[in-house]
């Protein structure tokens, strides 16, 4: 089925870089964007000791800022580098663990309008159906003069 919503206006690379610029300490291996078509950016994210909690499972904090960096990709990768789109809402479930290993998030536009944006976010392990985690972000977009 095809997507209601237009090819990306941005690269992945040049989202890359913003990123890099936008967000200094972070190099561009933290930003592996994988895929990027029309609506759509998967996201991976390599697993570090300095992310885990007890048990030796990924964080929740560290999956929410996954899903909230998702959701701002795939969005700036559309209506292009506006950095002062800003998160609105965020809401999260966690439905498994994720090993300390490679993870992935797949976000998918569900709105873009002039001022909201609204994305669903799935964080996977695996295999694209071992859903560790869902959420719906919504971005506040500031008004194009």
């Amino acid at each position: 089925m095809a997507s209601p919503f237009p090819e990306p206006v941005l690269t992945a690379d040049e989202l890359a870089d913003f990123f890099v610029e936008a967000f200094p300490g972070q190099d561009r291996s933290f930003h592996d964007f994988v895929e990027l078509r029309a609506g759509f950016m998967r996201l991976r994210h390599a697993a570090s000791s300095a992310m885990l909690r007890p048990g030796g499972i990924v964080s929740g904090p560290t999956q929410m800022a996954f899903a909230d960096r998702a959701a701002y990709a795939v969005i700036l990768a559309h209506v292009g580098i506006v950095p002062m789109a800003v998160t609105s809402n965020l809401n999260m479930c966690f439905l498994r663990g994720l090993a300390a290993h490679d993870f992935y998030a797949d976000a998918q536009i569900i709105k873009l309008g002039r001022r909201l944006a609204t994305v669903d976010v799935r964080i996977w392990q695996d295999e694209e159906a071992n859903i560790a985690a869902q959420s719906t972000v919504t971005y506040a977009l500031p008004s194009q003069k």
